[in-house]
């Protein structure tokens, strides 16, 4: 399933900027940034729950907040994208190692 993950967080402080930092990392594992704070992750059920646990530990509930839309299976099909920088499809692409 394709989910959409945004996030916005807190940064004023250290902390704040080292969550910033390992939200993005965690994201980044799952899936592809296409903005500054927002993450495309094609990932089955059980990734998708992995992810999100990760996430919960990391962010502060006080200062930060975290939104998952959920495009389904699909959901590759009603994206469509504008404008500079565009993202390659590579999540359909077989992993290399």
């Amino acid at each position: 399933m394709l989910v959409l993950i945004t996030y916005d967080v807190r940064v004023v402080t250290v902390e704040g900027r080292r969550r910033l930092r390992n939200i993005a990392k965690t994201c980044k594992d799952y899936g592809m940034r296409v903005q500054n704070s927002v993450f495309e992750c094609e990932v089955e059920p059980a990734q998708f729950t992995m992810l999100k646990n990760e996430l919960m530990e990391i962010y502060d509930p006080e200062e930060d907040s975290l939104r998952f839309y959920f495009l389904g299976k699909k959901g590759r099909q009603r994206v469509e994208h504008m404008g500079a920088k565009p993202v390659e499809d590579s999540l359909r692409d077989p992993l290399i190692f």
